[in-house]
């Protein structure tokens, strides 16, 4: 009875330390021994063992073995959970029951397959551990291989008595070990999460570093130098070449070359289809080789003279594509066998070549445009000095066909002058002869009433004559005058229009002498404009000369009508030929300087431009110009009566 009362005493001291661990104990592991350890003083316990399942994929873990004979497996390692016809842990969990079976009893259970693993018991007692929810945490089994130790009844209700606590007990440390465990998982998600962050803002880093090398303008070996210091710190790099192909020649160059063992490249440039880099260009692929794959590429062929060193650890090489258009490769080696490089590393370098050859591509277009931009400059300073020189040339054809139409107009006038200057001196001639004769006769006493009369006579008709011509003389000297001084002159004054047409047509009169061409104006007499008188002059002459020179032969008749009328503020000048016309062709190069169709017979292909350089520039206005063959041609002039008078800015 006392051996008894102890014992009770003993359980209940163990069910108090079970509630006391599973407070203060966070190790399953640890927590099933020390449950292991109090089991012991109460019942024959050398054999035990404690599976937890994991549900998520019907496995075991066996968190607790202790065994005299056999091995268990270890405390992370999850076995399959087995069917309850394979094994007795299998049926405790499954059914949720708790069995216990001697060692003639599973004994005969073994017909034909073995019930369980590991040695056969003689006595074998086991528990499901459940939650509250009746779920199945897993199993607790105790079990001896000796005859003298078996189990009797109140040690089968003890150990369900206890296997209930240790449930109680599970529950709380598999709460706190998923809770630990899911920490801890997500603490390393977080540190893988917190290094990729950091590897893509170091790939970012690098990507903004070389955009700014592309836009930096910096010379071939501090680009290729600054570049193999920003792969170095994305990885290991040593040892680092940048190849560039040459398209126009059919090469590769190296301009950028850092060996450990090679001093320098082998070969500054090289034929394409040498090298593993001709490889990489021919294939357009990443490529990672280590010393083996790489003397298959060479015994294959696909690799031609090797270039550098072929004792390599690992080696990656990216081609630099833009539009599938190779710029070059980037190659990245190691002759460390602890250095190995990875597929995340060069997916990486591809990545980077990427960039690259887009800041190559940029940088070449950029010198490119340069250049372009060079030469386009040259060739503007070289057009401006041309266009310079060219409208000096035409203001000095310019200034000579004015002197010319000028001189020309001299020449006519003078001619005009003669015929009236010529008769009176003929009649100043004859007056001094008359005179002569009638004093001789006066002398002589002869002088008759009839004879004086006649002299009178005479005298008479000499004044009328001399009259007459000299005043059309001294309007033709005025007109002449009149127009001269405003073809060379560029102020703005105020003028008579009708009047000032009669002059400027005066003037031109040689030119229409002996032509059957009549000319009409129909102007207001009352129209007075504050222009230029100069440019009306020249623009009136250079209409009458090529409607002379172009509209009609030698003798041919025709007619030339200028009309003048004011619209609000602005003059309506109309000026029309029945000649010959022009077609489309031609009237539409009327105005372009040079153009003439009678050139080495007078005309120098300045008229039209003249004409219409005055009527737009000058005048201020607008002109327009109407022909076809056998229609004649007409002009439709609209400028402003008043001009504005140019602003003189004080120096």
């Amino acid at each position: 009875m006392e051996d008894r009362l102890a014992r009770l005493e003993t359980v209940q001291a163990m069910l108090l330390g079970i509630g006391h661990l599973s407070a203060s104990c966070t190790d399953v592991t640890e927590f099933i021994g020390a449950v292991h350890r109090a089991l012991g003083r109460i019942m024959y316990a050398e054999n035990f063992y404690v599976t937890l399942a994991e549900r998520e994929d019907d496995t075991v873990r066996f968190v607790y073995f202790a065994d005299s004979r056999d091995e268990g497996p270890s405390p992370d390692e999850r076995v399959r959970l087995a069917s309850p016809d394979e094994s007795p842990t299998a049926w405790v969990m499954l059914n949720k029951q708790p069995l216990t079976m001697t060692g003639d009893e599973m004994r005969e259970r073994e017909t034909g397959m073995v019930w369980g693993k590991g040695s056969l018991a003689e006595h074998w007692m086991g528990c499901p551990l459940l939650d509250q929810q009746h779920e199945v945490l897993g199993a607790i089994v105790i079990q001896s291989y000796q005859p003298e130790h078996t189990y009797s009844e109140e040690d089968q209700a003890l150990f369900a008595l206890i296997a209930n606590h240790v449930s109680n007990a599970l529950q709380g440390l598999q709460s706190m070990d998923r809770l630990e465990r899911a920490v801890q998982e997500r603490t390393r998600a977080l540190a893988r999460e917190v290094a990729e962050r950091r590897r893509a803002e170091q790939v970012q880093h690098a990507l903004y570093q070389i955009a700014d090398l592309s836009a930096a303008a910096l010379e071939p070996d501090v680009l290729a130098a600054s570049l193999h210091g920003i792969i170095g710190e994305l990885m290991m790099a040593k040892n680092f070449i940048i190849a560039l192909t040459h398209p126009d020649t059919g090469e590769i160059s190296i301009p950028y070359f850092a060996d450990e063992k090679d001093g320098e490249a082998p070969q500054k440039r090289f034929p394409f289809g040498m090298g593993m880099v001709s490889y990489v260009l021919q294939t357009k692929q990443a490529q990672l080789h280590d010393a083996g794959s790489f003397a298959r590429l060479h015994a294959a062929g696909k690799v031609k003279h090797p270039l550098g060193s072929t004792d390599i650890a690992s080696w990656i090489g990216a081609p630099m594509l833009v539009h599938d258009k190779a710029y070059g490769v980037l190659v990245v080696q190691s002759y460390d066998p602890t250095v190995v490089y990875t597929k995340a590393d060069l997916d990486l370098l591809a990545f980077i070549s990427s960039h690259v050859a887009v800041a190559i591509a940029r940088m070449q277009s950029d010198r490119a445009i340069r250049k372009a931009k060079e030469r386009l400059e040259q060739q503007n300073a070289a057009l401006e000095q041309a266009l310079h020189q060219l409208q000096e040339a035409q203001s000095e054809l310019v200034r000579k066909e004015k002197l010319a139409s000028l001189g020309q107009m001299v020449a006519g006038v003078a001619h005009e002058i003669n015929t009236p200057l010529g008769i009176c001196v003929t009649a100043t001639s004859h007056l001094v002869q008359e005179l002569k004769l009638t004093r001789e006769e006066l002398a002589a006493g002869a002088m008759t009433e009839d004879s004086l009369n006649a002299f009178f006579d005479i005298v008479d008709q000499s004044l009328r004559i001399m009259t007459t011509n000299t005043q059309r003389a001294a309007a033709l000297v005025r007109s002449f005058k009149q127009v001269a001084v405003d073809q060379s002159s560029d102020d703005i004054r105020s003028f008579n229009l009708g009047t000032y047409l009669n002059e400027v047509l005066l003037s031109l009169q040689p030119k229409l002498k002996g032509r059957p061409i009549e000319v009409a104006v129909d102007c207001p007499k009352d129209l007075v404009l504050e222009s230029f008188p100069g440019a009306v002059s020249q623009i009136v002459t250079n209409m009458v000369v090529n409607s002379l020179m172009h509209g009609f032969e030698r003798d041919q008749r025709g007619h030339i009508t200028v009309h003048a009328a004011l619209d609000g503020d602005h003059v309506v000048f109309e000026y029309a030929d029945d000649g010959a016309g022009m077609d489309a062709e031609t009237l539409a190069k009327l105005f372009d300087p040079f153009f003439t169709t009678k050139r080495g017979s007078g005309g120098s292909g300045l008229g039209g431009h003249i004409l219409y350089n005055l009527a737009t520039n000058v005048l201020g206005g607008s002109l327009r110009v109407e022909s076809s063959p056998g229609q004649g041609l007409r002009y439709h002039l609209r400028f402003p009566r008043k001009t504005a008078r140019p602003v003189l800015k004080a120096a």
